[in-house]
């Protein structure tokens, strides 16, 4: 590019209208002139070649996404991780913000992956390690997208849960079990306290667990165990499939007793998951498998917040999401950017629930809640509840008991001594 060219994707925002302009911010390492590379990221997932060969015309103004914000820090020891085939030059360490206008690919869930997070800008020259670290839009762009349909207050309306974590749990052995013992292993840990029993993100419509069967039992296993407790009670049952079949599952999954429906959100893909919130008539919740495979690397890939934002675009009420510890490998500032994602104003969309998950029971919830820093979160045990040496009913009575004593300014392990689910709990999994 010559000066003038790479000129052409820089802007000031005072020059921009940032109706028309979602933000982007990306970490990448380049090899050669910074300035150029950021201009080559804005062309290549943009105008790419701005006019045609020997006409007097200039797509960028309108069409270009522009540079607003660059720094770079020379990286005298080369890419910070080797890539084979990578240009070679002083190699840079860049942040760069840049404004892309929405109107090159419009409220289409597909098409704005496809320019953000497609072949310009993880192919674009001089950059082979890049990673899209977030991702803003304006309320002009939100207005087109209706968001989650139920939200943290419809699912705590719903519950009649206020003022406190909803507790949900994975019903295990999550692969193996009939409709039958795995209905009965739901119904006990909604008499010992959960709020949510859920299918595992593996278990679908499958040949010895049909989904009609297992929505069916669990289902009447969920009305029964609201009549003894006298609260409402949630079965989520898991529909992921191929996309032809979701409104299908969701009849059956809905029809049959189920409250509320699990998705694989990546795997599905997300402008399915908006299809089926145009139809859905209970809560959504997504899962993260997958996301792993954009996010782990810091320097390279999708910040797993960009794919939270995305999902309650999309429409989900629930985001179930890689949480605290070295079980789920995500540092600890990335899952409080994924919480804040779900909870933090976004235009008219509402909030979407918060869920970070992996090897919690009774011994973690405190710390969830001081990292997370309020109650609106979800708890998402599986051997916490279904491990638990008593059974579930005990499992789930032990995640309530800890809760009862971080509410009221008890140490957890001082309640524990006149509760011996929680005592049990504490020595079964208090090592984790």
């Amino acid at each position: 590019m010559t000066p003038d060219d790479i000129a052409g994707f820089y802007a000031k925002r005072s020059d921009l209208n940032l109706d028309d302009y979602i933000e982007l911010d990306f970490d990448f390492e380049c090899a050669g002139d910074p300035r150029e590379a950021a201009a080559h990221l804005c062309s290549e997932q943009s105008t790419a070649q701005w006019r045609r060969v020997g006409v007097d015309e200039d797509f960028r103004p309108r069409f270009a996404a522009k540079v607003l914000e660059l720094h770079a820090e020379p990286r005298p020891s080369g890419f910070s991780t080797p890539v084979e085939c990578a240009v070679r030059g002083e190699v840079h360490a860049c942040r760069v913000t840049i404004a892309h206008p929405h109107g090159n690919f419009g409220p289409k869930i597909p098409n704005l992956l496809s320019a953000v997070c497609g072949e310009g800008v993880f192919f674009s020259p001089g950059i082979p390690l890049i990673r899209l670290q977030d991702i803003r839009f304006p309320d002009s762009y939100l207005a087109a997208f209706a968001g989650p349909q139920f939200g943290v207050a419809g699912l705590r309306e719903r519950l009649k849960a206020f003022d406190r974590p909803i507790f949900f749990g994975v019903i295990k052995p999550n692969i193996g079990l009939s409709a039958e013992p795995f209905a009965e292993l739901g119904y006990q840990s909604w008499l010992g306290g959960l709020d949510i029993a859920k299918d595992d993100e593996m278990l679908a419509d499958v040949d010895w667990c049909p989904l009609a069967e297992r929505a069916a039992l669990l289902g009447d296993a969920c009305r029964r165990a609201e009549a003894e407790t006298g609260v409402p009670k949630i079965y989520l049952a898991n529909i992921t499939d191929e996309v032809d079949r979701l409104i299908e599952l969701h009849d059956l999954a809905v029809s049959n007793g189920a409250g509320a429906l699990l998705v694989n959100a990546m795997p599905v893909g997300l402008s399915a998951v908006r299809m089926l919130r145009k139809h859905a008539t209970v809560p959504l919740i997504a899962h993260f498998p997958f996301i792993a495979a954009f996010s782990r690397l810091a320097n390279y890939g999708i910040h797993s917040r960009v794919m939270t934002r995305l999902q309650r675009l999309a429409g989900f009420d629930v985001v179930i999401m890689p949480g605290f510890g070295p079980r789920m490998m995500t540092p600890e500032h990335e899952v409080m950017d994924c919480v804040r994602a779900c909870l933090e104003p976004m235009g008219p969309i509402k909030p979407c629930l918060p869920v970070p998950g992996g090897s919690d029971s009774a011994a973690t919830l405190e710390s969830v809640y001081r990292k997370v820093g309020c109650a609106d979160f979800g708890f998402v045990p599986g051997r916490g509840v279904f491990g638990h040496p008593m059974g579930p009913a005990a499992g789930a009575a032990s995640i309530r008991q800890a809760w009862d004593a971080i509410a009221s300014g008890i140490a957890v392990s001082d309640h524990a001594a006149s509760h011996p689910e929680l005592a049990a709990a504490l020595r079964a999994f208090g090592g984790r």
